[in-house]
């Protein structure tokens, strides 16, 4: 059981550096993180809980792809790959655009989803955890940054590059949800204010819209 103890016993070379390379990754905004924050601040802590949860089971499906070669299965094909990266960044782009109309429709007064278009509030009965566990997954390119990043940090040559990954793996994830606990817990500091300020709420949700959309943007370049 060294190995958990000592990065070095595992094949890992230079691990304050992968610490402190992971935490700037982390701290860096994506659609991920942003959904967590938006949704802690909209419907409370437990839905902030719920997204994050659908965030870690999504990476760790993505580093398990990692780990078990799914990067070379779409480096090899690149239909896959391009059709995994549209359905990406098409689902993004309905994301965004369910926020811009949410945002829309808090702004003319709609403060509790109640208005006459229900049609506008379908992003309100979507389940958090679905929601930020189909983000994880629908960004094949992910999987090529955890390729790129982890081969960093493993010793050449090492016999069990399977037991390298799973540490660095580990780091990643409870670094990534301390993270996103405190994102939840913003979100929760501020739900009360946004119930109050309708108006501020409408705005986050254009906002939102906004970056979302523009995310689903870059997943095409």
């Amino acid at each position: 059981m060294d190995w958990f103890i000592s990065p070095a016993s595992v094949g890992i070379v230079d691990f304050p550096t992968y610490f402190v390379g992971v935490i700037f990754v982390i701290l860096f905004p994506g659609p991920n993180s942003l959904y967590v924050l938006t949704i802690a601040g909209l419907k409370g802590w437990r839905a902030g809980v719920l997204a994050s949860l659908g965030i870690f089971i999504g990476d760790a499906i993505l580093m398990m792809a990692v780990a078990l070669g799914a990067a070379s299965l779409l480096q090899s094909s690149p239909s896959i790959f391009n059709l995994i990266r549209i359905l990406g960044a098409a689902y993004l782009a309905w994301m965004g655009y369910g926020f811009i109309r949410g945002g829309l429709v808090r702004w003319r007064g709609a403060q509790l989803f109640v208005a006459e278009d229900g049609s506008a509030h379908y992003l309100n009965t979507l389940h958090p955890f679905l929601v930020a566990l189909t983000l994880s997954l629908t960004n094949p390119k992910a999987i090529f940054f955890f390729v790129s990043f982890f081969a960093q940090f493993i010793q050449p040559g090492y016999a069990k590059p399977g037991h390298t990954i799973l540490y660095l793996a580990l780091v990643l994830q409870a670094i990534s949800m301390s993270y996103l606990a405190g994102l939840i817990f913003t979100g929760q500091f501020f739900l009360s204010f946004f119930k109050t300020h309708p108006h501020y709420a409408a705005a986050l949700w254009l906002i939102v819209g906004v970056l979302l959309i523009a995310f689903a943007g870059k997943l095409l370049l």
